[in-house]
């Protein structure tokens, strides 16, 4: 069901929807530069099976949503990517377990990871969808 929903929203209003927040979520680490290494890179992010995912892409400062695959791409279960989001396990555990999978360009990946990991950010997914 999500992939059919994915297939039909237009990446335009993807990238209007995600990248804005998406920015203001590491205002301060990409204004810190933490996200330079990543410049010309992309990484995509999948739902266990393939779809939906989405792909990010940092350029001229600013994380942006693009089409297509990613030099590296990071696969796992929704739960997976929820609790990684809200910190609620080990980034490391999810992926000795298997939750999630770095494919692709696995050094993009456990940077990301590692960055991810040791900056001071924070998802709650009830307060995105007000539950």
């Amino acid at each position: 069901m999500l992939d059919r929903i994915d297939r039909h929203i237009p990446m335009p209003f993807k990238q209007l929807v995600a990248e804005a927040p998406l920015n203001r979520l590491f205002a301060q680490a990409l204004a810190d530069g933490e996200f330079d290494d990543f410049e010309g890179r992309t990484i995509r992010l999948e739902i266990n099976g393939g779809q939906p995912g989405v792909t990010i892409g940092f350029w001229a400062n600013r994380l942006r949503l693009v089409q297509g695959p990613g030099d590296a791409t990071i696969r796992g279960s929704v739960s997976a990517f929820k609790a990684l989001a809200e910190r609620q396990q080990d980034p490391d555990q999810l992926f000795f377990q298997r939750r999630l999978v770095i494919e692709g360009d696995t050094e993009l990946g456990l940077a990301l990871k590692n960055l991810l990991d040791s900056l001071d950010w924070q998802i709650r997914f009830r307060d995105i969808l007000g539950v």
